[in-house]
């Protein structure tokens, strides 16, 4: 498929297509509206940054979804 990107998400490679930013890829893993913190390439993203932070191919994520309980 042309224009696909791999990655690699929480140790896993992924091929992505549509997605070009920390938000998209949020949107496209189902978690939009949680509470994520993301490290890209070492470095953690602001929430605030990350619907204007590329995704790169080759590129490194650790994403971590806060889970709420009591």
């Amino acid at each position: 498929m042309p224009n696909m990107m791999k990655i690699r998400i929480n140790g896993e490679d992924r091929a992505l297509g549509d997605v070009v930013t920390l938000a998209d890829l949020i949107a496209e893993l189902d978690l939009a509206g949680k509470r994520v913190a993301i490290e890209k390439n070492g470095e953690i993203v602001p929430r605030s940054r990350h619907g204007e932070e590329r995704l790169s191919d080759g590129d490194e994520l650790e994403i971590v979804v806060a889970v709420g309980g009591g």
